[in-house]
């Protein structure tokens, strides 16, 4: 007999936690949610994102051996599946030394580290001369990345899920322990808890490591034909600068800033004329004709809340209340570029699960 699993949450980690486990014979998946692909929430992150590949992982940590697995898969997907809507983009990091301690300095610390970690993972990594460094930075990086249109990618992720026998719902839950009677089947052995920023009101959870890391972005339909960042800016400590052009249409992401603690779900009119300037400035072929923020051509202002975690993600089992819960929560604005590393890792961490049920029933 299959395994009952529900899984909790529909971002990009919920769902490709979901497809990978759904692998599966063994296991009946149900996946419910409060969001679904679509929706666009201040509290469901994922649609708001980028999305790309910018890893910012240290060393050693769990974040970066996430990032490290996944830019294999996201690779084999722009290059195979090109109805996913993920494409190659090429990048360019620039660092500033007055940005070091500010919230955005500490956010791009390993970003723009000239002997980063993921030279060798990334093709084409190359030190730019100091000659092709925009004024004010003192570091710089090219490499080829991949940026994701979200509003294709959600919906690709669910759809390989449901053709792999997922069954998918929506739902509110007030406490972790009410997970298992979401299961089709009306009842599961385990949970895996993907709910991002609700894991610091989720009874049972109650993370209090968690909290919103706002971001506020414009989406226009300009097409750089680049993606760059630079580390932060001179309007404020907590505020960046990122072009960012999705794949197949889906335009441009304009950022941005990381505001620790601010839940403010309402774009600020102020911020956004400050983020169109500086894109500009910083990525001059957004607007060639005239430079310009009258030219560029905007689709939406949004705001989306990071999911942050003190101590970054957690990806670890726990009982509560006699169910195994597996949790993977916490990856802050990281989800895409970390999210099969740790869905493999909940793999592993549902086999090993079941395979002590089976040594533990064996016994009996």
């Amino acid at each position: 007999m299959p395994t009952n699993v529900v899984i909790v949450g529909a971002g990009v980690v919920g769902l490709t936690t979901a497809l990978i486990l759904s692998n599966h014979d063994n296991l009946d998946i149900t996946l419910v949610a409060k969001h679904m692909p679509g929706d666009y929430d201040v509290e469901y992150a994922s649609p708001w994102a980028g999305a790309n590949f910018f890893p910012v992982g240290t060393p050693g940590s769990s974040l970066q051996k996430f990032e490290k697995a996944t830019w294999g898969e996201l690779d084999r997907i722009c290059r195979e599946v090109p109805e996913a809507g993920i494409h190659y983009q090429d990048t360019f990091i620039y660092g500033r030394k007055k940005d070091v301690g500010t919230a955005t300095g500490e956010w791009f610390k390993e970003l723009v580290r000239e002997d980063a970690w993921f030279k060798d993972v990334v093709p084409g990594f190359r030190v730019l001369e100091k000659s092709e460094l925009p004024e004010g930075c003192s570091t710089g990086t090219t490499f080829t990345s991949v940026c994701i249109n979200t509003a294709i990618y959600l919906p690709y992720l669910l759809g390989q899920c449901v053709k792999n026998g997922v069954t998918v719902k929506r739902g509110i839950l007030s406490h972790i322990s009410d997970a298992p009677s979401q299961h089709s089947s009306g009842n599961a052995s385990i949970t895996i808890n993907c709910t991002g920023l609700q894991a610091s009101t989720l009874g049972g959870v109650e993370d209090q490591n968690v909290y919103p890391g706002r971001g506020q972005i414009v989406l226009v339909r300009n097409e750089p034909d680049v993606m760059v960042t630079v580390s932060g800016t001179d309007d404020s400590g907590d505020e960046t600068t990122y072009v960012m052009q999705r794949a197949v249409g889906g335009g441009t992401i304009l950022g941005g800033c990381l505001q620790h603690g601010n839940w403010e779900s309402q774009p600020d009119p102020n911020l956004a004329q400050r983020i169109m300037q500086r894109s500009i400035d910083l990525c001059p072929s957004l607007v060639p004709r005239t430079g310009k923020v009258t030219e560029l051509s905007v689709v939406r202002h949004g705001v989306g809340l990071r999911p942050m975690r003190k101590g970054g993600p957690r990806v670890e089992t726990e009982r509560i209340g006699g169910n195994t819960v597996v949790h993977n929560y916490g990856h802050a604005g990281y989800g895409y570029q970390s999210s099969f590393g740790s869905a493999w890792e909940v793999e592993r961490l549902v086999l090993e699960s079941l395979k002590e049920g089976e040594e533990v029933r064996s016994k009996l």
